[in-house]
């Protein structure tokens, strides 16, 4: 019997009771004051939480939960545990899917209708709770309705449209297991002097590339070498590719082009903290946290409702999308009334091409959220690490293939960020008969999930201002996929232009690629009925002897009466604001309350158009789109991405319907991107880069709400300082 891991388990428990039991030892002593002890503290007296800097917060670590205990307070919670195992059972006596239980791909709440939602009011009975599942059976993609209430399977309809439906880490593994067990595989890793226990395999999705691929589910399987190093991203096996048919269980294609490759080696490649054995070449970066002596200002109520400040919103995870926000309302400045800003908000689809033709590359075109799910694979969140101290911590329900619920604990992370940035400030010269100096500290509340899909890992933060504003980061991080190359450097290369990326380390190329995320944002400013508008800045010509002035700007107010109006690509040297305002309720002066979507930095797609991955994910074609709000259209690469033609997308609804958008309840859509140009900073892991754009009100209060924010004093904060300074 294995008795390691029960032993780690003591261990760990016993580490966590001695924390605790040394945090209230420091807590509930004196400070004392030892110049040899450069980790203890003094603080004044005025001080109400002053602890060892090695005191563990309770807060800093998330209690398990017992979810089976678990039930809906609001009609957006997700499913319960409970829920879940009683729409299993209804699915285990459903004839149509008898005598086997079907693999079951997605299982979530059914939302109910947009207009039950609105008009529920908390102590209300709850609406009708259902569930929609997506289940495979002997080939055919069934999407059914189960309603809970009933105990009944009310709809059930199969997919005759192209694509699958999202991979389960029971189809993952069936391809590793046909994978290793294939004889050419051992043959190949023997050739390269890699034992099959150093074999590290990923299976990368197929992406479609016409007719020959059509009729079954395959998958690629590639390999790597993780002999002395976790991080076997960087040594990979290079052009040993398997395609595989998952539901077959055969490996339909073997290709193996890498000779004369060497397998890249793994110095200095683990990322682990442990492992690095050399002291960092820089002057170490002390502890840092923000001080909150009164502990956070914001609360979860029910597990899902967070407030802060002057915001109110409904928080969950998905398996599929990851992080969902949704019922975002602001209080109004004047009244304190809750005001609607967003029903509902997430990231709907990824897109992330690479730019290499070669057989081995040619198919890699992700769509991470519909092929893998953002939520399924977003992993534990590492406290004072990913999320500061003070942040409330939130699992995730999902189900696996089997039908059963599983917890993924500690994905998401709600807390308030301070890092010195000014929300406002003023200062008046004394000269003027005014000696001011004002300032606001910009404090902001950050819902967090990290998804680690493969070597990438991509940061989903939703950050709320008191002044109104949501700003809404995507960060990349984790491992380049690289490729393997039989050269060692630059000069080596016979033709670099025509290699798929530069040269980052020895035998390594860091492939051009791209990065595309398109979030669904169903704004409901302060009611459903919205209109998009695009305003343009216009060059005015002054008539002569008007000014001295020759020209100057105008902005011209363009209102989107169908689709078509409101396809949007940013234009440098032509810009626009984006408005979505709600034409029946205006200011005091007049003027329709509304948001505004703000670009950050950002990257179009360059792909032709008729290029196969660009086809599938024709949704990054624009920058912005907005369609009328539909509740079967919330997946911009369709329901059923995987092997998908890009039949069922944004840009198929849009451009064949163009309907009427104008006073409706509309959905904006917008993608970010990103291109990638490896450099050998990105060796052997990557640094943070990140992207964003911002939701700005746009006269939806009668003034700045920030006016009666209050400033910070020193009498609000302990000070603590190190006990070896004087």
């Amino acid at each position: 019997m294995e008795t390691r891991p029960l032993f780690r388990l003591t261990f760990i428990l016993f580490l966590i009771i001695l924390l605790f039991t040394f945090s209230w030892y420091s807590l509930n002593l004196p400070v004392v004051s030892d110049p040899s002890q450069s980790s203890s503290w003094l603080c004044n007296s005025k001080s109400r939480v002053c602890a060892h800097s090695g005191s563990v917060l309770e807060s800093e670590i998330h209690k398990p939960r017992d979810h089976m205990e678990d039930f809906p307070h609001h009609p957006l919670d997700p499913l319960t545990m409970r829920e879940i195992y009683k729409v299993r059972t209804i699915l285990s006596t459903y004839p149509p899917l008898l005598p086997s239980f079907p693999a079951i791909h997605s299982l979530s709440l059914d939302e109910p209708h947009k207009d039950l939602v609105l008009k529920w009011k908390e102590g209300d009975p709850l609406p009708p709770r259902k569930a929609l599942v997506i289940a495979l059976l002997n080939g055919q993609s069934h999407v059914l309705s189960v309603d809970l209430d009933l105990g009944l399977v009310t709809s059930n309809k199969i997919n005759h449209g192209s694509g699958y439906p999202m991979l389960t880490m029971n189809d993952i593994s069936v391809a590793m297991q046909v994978a290793l067990s294939h004889k050419e595989l051992n043959k190949s890793t023997i050739k390269r002097g890699i034992s099959l226990s150093d074999l590290t395999c990923v299976t990368p999705s197929a992406g479609w590339f016409g007719p020959n691929e059509e009729g079954r589910r395959i998958i690629k399987v590639q390999c790597f070498s993780n002999q002395g190093t976790p991080n076997f991203y960087m040594r990979p096996l290079e052009g040993l590719t398997m395609t595989v048919d998952i539901d077959q269980k055969e490996v339909v294609k073997f290709t193996d082009t890498g000779g004369g490759i060497p397998v890249p080696k793994g110095t200095d490649t683990d990322y682990r903290f442990k492992a690095q054995k050399e002291p960092p070449k820089m002057k170490p970066i002390n502890p840092i946290s923000i001080e909150q002596p009164f502990g956070p200002s914001f609360t979860v109520e029910d597990g899902h409702i967070v407030k802060w400040a002057n915001w109110e919103f409904h928080l969950k995870a998905d398996q599929r999308a990851g992080i969902v926000i949704s019922r975002a309302m602001i209080s109004d400045s004047e009244t304190g009334v809750p005001r609607s800003v967003m029903y509902k908000g997430f990231s709907s689809e990824l897109f992330v091409p690479y730019m290499d033709p070669d057989e081995n590359w040619y198919f890699k075109s992700y769509m991470d959220a519909g092929e893998f799910g953002m939520g399924a694979t977003a992993l534990s969140l590492v406290p004072l690490n990913d999320c500061p101290r003070h942040s409330y911590y939130m699992d995730g329900i999902f189900v696996s293939w089997d039908g059963k619920p599983y917890v993924q604990p500690s994905i998401i992370c709600v807390f308030e960020r301070y890092a010195g940035d000014i929300s406002w400030r003023h200062s008046e010269i004394p000269v003027n008969g005014f000696n001011i100096r004002e300032a606001r500290p910009k404090v902001s509340l950050v819902a967090r999930m990290a998804a680690s899909v493969g070597n990438y890992d991509y940061i989903f933060d939703w950050e709320f201002q008191a002044d109104g504003l949501i700003h809404v980061a995507v960060s990349l991080s984790g491992m380049l996929m690289v490729k393997g190359t039989p050269h060692q450097t630059a000069d080596q290369i016979p033709n670099q232009e025509a290699a798929s990326g530069p040269l980052i380390s020895e035998n390594l190329i860091g492939v051009v690629h791209d990065h595309f995320i398109t979030f669904h944002l169903d704004m409901d400013i302060d009611d459903t009925n919205n209109t998009f508008v695009k305003v343009d800045l216009v060059k005015e010509e002054t008539f002569p002897g008007q000014s001295p002035r020759k020209s100057y700007l105008k902005a011209k107010r363009n209102t989107a009466k169908t689709e078509d109006d409101a396809r949007i690509k940013l234009k440098l040297y032509e810009p626009s604001e984006f408005h979505v305002i709600n034409p029946s309720r205006r200011s005091r002066l007049g003027n329709p309350a509304g948001y505004k979507i703000v670009p950050g930095g950002n990257a179009a797609s360059l792909l032709d158009h008729l290029d196969p991955p660009q086809l599938r994910s024709a949704f990054t074609n624009n920058q912005i789109w907005v369609t009328p709000f539909n509740r079967n259209e919330q997946w911009a690469g369709g329901l059923f991405t995987y092997q998908s033609k890009g039949d069922d997308t944004l840009a198929a609804w849009s451009k064949s319907r163009n309907r009427a958008i104008e006073n409706k309840d509309i959905v904006l859509w917008y993608t970010l991107g990103f291109h990638h140009i490896p450099c050998q900073e990105d060796f052997p892991i990557m640094p943070t880069v990140s992207s964003s754009f911002e939701l700005k009100p746009v006269n939806f209060f009668e003034s700045n709400p920030i006016l009666k924010a209050a400033p910070m004093s020193e009498e609000d904060l302990p000070v603590c300082r190190p006990a070896t300074s004087s």
